[in-house]
């Protein structure tokens, strides 16, 4: 079901940008970086539908079991590299996705995706 794939990954950037974004702000106290991903996870709004909700099933989710790699992070840095990774995977799954039913959401998960490259070389330049 291509809305629960959806649904998932729209929730999974989602996270991903709000951790980001909450390590900039409360750690960094980054206004530049912070607005930038607060803008990023607002923008994906516009690909929201209600309906959406309908298809998530957490109850038979073969993968929702968390992996040890997932349960060990060794500093802030892993946190960055993890969340930026999964959103940038999410934002690629979107674009693909969006390429079947919807050329101007995949255009615009593609340019969320270049924005993160971009923001995560910007943060490991300031912060690494």
């Amino acid at each position: 079901m291509i809305e629960r794939l959806i649904d998932a990954n729209l929730n999974r950037l989602k996270e991903g940008l709000r951790v980001v974004e909450d390590i900039c702000r409360y750690i960094h106290n980054d206004q530049v970086l912070t607005s930038k991903l607060k803008e990023l996870r607002h923008s994906i709004q516009v690909a929201y539908e209600r309906k959406r909700l309908l298809y998530r099933d957490i109850e038979s989710d073969i993968q929702k079991k968390t992996t040890n790699s997932e349960q060990t992070r060794e500093n802030l840095t892993d946190l960055i590299i993890a969340n930026f990774s999964r959103s940038e995977e999410s934002s690629r799954v979107l674009e693909e996705v969006f390429k079947l039913n919807n050329i101007e959401h995949a255009e615009h998960f593609k340019e969320i995706r270049y924005q993160l490259y971009a923001l995560e070389k910007t943060y490991f330049s300031k912060y690494l």
